[in-house]
């Protein structure tokens, strides 16, 4: 089951926290679990913003023990960031347990995140110069809510509600996903790939690690590592239709592009609207409608077809 959604302004910015929390909230039919977005804002300079947990919401019903143990990692991802070299110029706390840190490094970033994510209970959601990953349980009005997102402004956003078939519910599992260790490269995904842990195997002997068991991660990886060898993102995403099998739609999001991928069977669903300055997709049509109230032409992308656009 399971819905995605991509927007993207083109030559502006534009609300996108609050238009990806109108589209998800139009899908939460299609998964109740948990609610995840992948925001874009402009970067600033040549520095990361990162996001981060040390805790699973549930771990926080345990009381003052995980507060406590809550307090000790964030300090130890401090004094790992000053170790590393990295300079942090700002931290805001998202939850009790979620954290958005903004920091400047001019090191090796996989050696930083390998450092960081050492630390019991610490699992970093993404690191970029524009891209913000934030997911937890609950539907896209009660993650937005907590997140404070309404009024976070960028150029493009992806987003995904989750139904759990075959993992846990909680925020390791849900999605989107950063492609780790790519800054910038996250992944939302419908379908299934029946070839995933030999796409998997094949890039871990390429040196990546993977956070989960999900195939999502594994197109966020496949297109990242096509695109550090040389692919453009178009390219990457052409390769994916002839070398990941099963049945997908994916959208993609880099620094700054969006891009959408069907199989050559089609049988995942998806809906497209666009015009000269705005481009929304989604599992159905309704969530295009949440952003858009008023009569507009919307299309279903042909089987095998590939679309980019850029911000």
């Amino acid at each position: 089951m399971c819905g995605i959604a991509g927007l993207i302004h083109r030559g502006r910015s534009g609300a996108i926290g609050r238009e990806m929390t109108a589209m998800l909230q139009a899908l939460k039919h299609r998964g109740p679990d948990s609610t995840g977005y992948a925001l874009y804002g402009r970067p600033v300079g040549n520095g990361y913003v990162m996001r981060f947990k040390v805790a699973e919401q549930e771990d926080t019903k345990q009381g003052f023990k995980i507060r406590d143990q809550i307090r000790e990692r964030r300090a130890e991802v401090n004094r790992r960031l000053a170790e590393m070299g990295a300079h942090v110029t700002r931290e805001d706390d998202a939850t009790e347990y979620a954290f958005r840190y903004y920091f400047d490094y001019d090191g090796d970033l996989r050696r930083l995140v390998d450092f960081i994510e050492d630390i019991e209970g610490c699992e970093i959601l993404s690191v970029g110069h524009g891209l913000e990953l934030i997911k937890d349980l609950g539907d896209a009005g009660t993650v937005a809510s907590q997140y404070r997102l309404e009024g976070f402004t960028g150029t493009h956003a992806l987003g995904h509600t989750r139904m759990a078939t075959e993992s846990d519910v909680d925020i390791r599992s849900a999605h989107p996903y950063w492609a780790y260790p790519f800054s910038d490269v996250a992944v939302v995904h419908n379908g299934q790939l029946t070839n995933y842990w030999n796409g998997r195997r094949a890039l871990e002997r390429r040196g990546h690690r993977f956070m989960s068991n999900c195939d999502s991660e594994l197109i966020a990886v496949y297109l990242a590592d096509r695109m550090d060898r040389g692919d453009t993102l178009e390219e990457a995403m052409e390769r994916s239709i002839e070398e990941l099998d099963g049945v997908f739609t994916y959208l993609v999001a880099t620094a700054d592009a969006l891009g959408m991928a069907k199989d050559t069977m089609a049988a995942k669903p998806m809906v497209l609207y666009e015009s000269d300055d705005f481009i929304a997709l989604a599992s159905e049509e309704m969530a295009i409608r949440a952003v858009f109230p008023h009569e507009i032409d919307t299309f279903d992308p042909y089987e095998g077809e590939v679309r980019v656009w850029r911000s």
